[in-house]
């Protein structure tokens, strides 16, 4: 079920790209960035409301705070996710965006960061994403 959410999940990410881009090349990119924030807020409260009404102080007992940025961190998301595709096409760029995903979570878990097991590394998954690596590139070419 985990392979199949993950499925759609890639899917959304690409289609939300393109559409995000549009809607900046008619608008500006805060202008779209946004719209795409205030957008999601409201599903999710939507989706708050319709199912599991846990109480919204628990955000304040999030321990470390930091963890707390992933909203700003979304901001960041939907900003290079709209320039890079805007740049370099939707392919390319979500290439791109998959496999520093793939690189950056491998690191955090070899690493151990973010309260994340570690895991330690794995010569056959480097290989691997070395590979994907050299993939990307030769598919820009």
């Amino acid at each position: 079920m985990g392979f199949i959410i993950a499925l759609i999940s890639g899917i959304l990410m690409s289609v939300q790209g393109v559409f995000n881009t549009q809607v900046m090349k008619q608008t500006s990119m805060w202008v779209s960035a946004g719209f795409v924030q205030l957008t999601a807020l409201f599903v999710c409260v939507m989706a708050w409301l319709f199912t599991e009404r846990k109480s919204i102080s628990g955000i304040m007992n999030v321990s470390p705070r930091y963890m707390l940025l992933g909203g700003v961190i979304g901001a960041f998301i939907t900003y290079t996710v709209i320039k890079s595709m805007e740049i370099m096409g939707p392919a390319k760029a979500v290439m791109v965006i998959v496999i520093s995903q793939i690189v950056s979570a491998y690191l955090i878990e070899v690493i151990g960061l973010f309260g994340v097991e570690k895991t330690g590394f794995d010569w056959k998954k480097f290989v691997w994403a070395a590979a994907a690596s050299i993939g990307v590139f030769m598919f820009s070419r």
